[in-house]
């Protein structure tokens, strides 16, 4: 069984709720995960938007979310997490924060990538950013799940 993740909230290539977004209540949407392969020490949630600022000509990808050090005994994480998984550590986002960005695109439908990963190892890191975090992941990966969601702003 390879590693799988979902959400009830939309589905792959799926439109994203505006209660995920910038413009409802800005919380995260419940994810579930399977199939997490034997040896898994940890897992790393990365949620990023490669189409910023304009997907007709994206420039940057910006990043909504990171968790890193997920117990590989993890199912999931609920609607609007409040309490982490003991022992996940988040990292920066491209607000300068940690916690779950929703989506807030300035022009255009955009593609949010959800990604999990599971590594034979934990992280020691501390509020890393997202390329300091891909760095410490490299050589550990066992394996990894994407959904992808869509997002476009009323009006925009």
């Amino acid at each position: 069984m390879s590693l799988q993740l979902t959400s009830t909230a939309f589905a792959d290539h799926g439109p994203i709720p505006a209660r995920h977004t910038c413009e409802g209540a800005n919380v995260s949407p419940p994810l579930a995960w399977t199939g997490v392969p034997p040896g898994t020490q940890s897992l790393v949630l990365i949620v990023d938007d490669p189409d910023a600022p304009d997907p007709a000509a994206p420039k940057m990808t910006w990043v909504h979310w990171l968790l890193f050090n997920l117990p590989p005994d993890a199912d999931g994480l609920a609607e609007a997490v409040a309490a982490l998984p003991a022992g996940t550590g988040e990292g920066v986002n491209d607000w300068g924060r940690t916690g779950y960005g929703g989506p807030c695109p300035p022009i255009g439908r955009h593609r949010y990538f959800h990604k999990l990963y599971a590594l034979d190892a934990a992280l020691a890191l501390q509020r890393p950013d997202k390329a300091a975090l891909e760095a410490a992941m490299r050589g550990h990966v066992l394996a990894e799940a994407q959904l992808v969601g869509t997002y476009r702003k009323a009006g925009a």
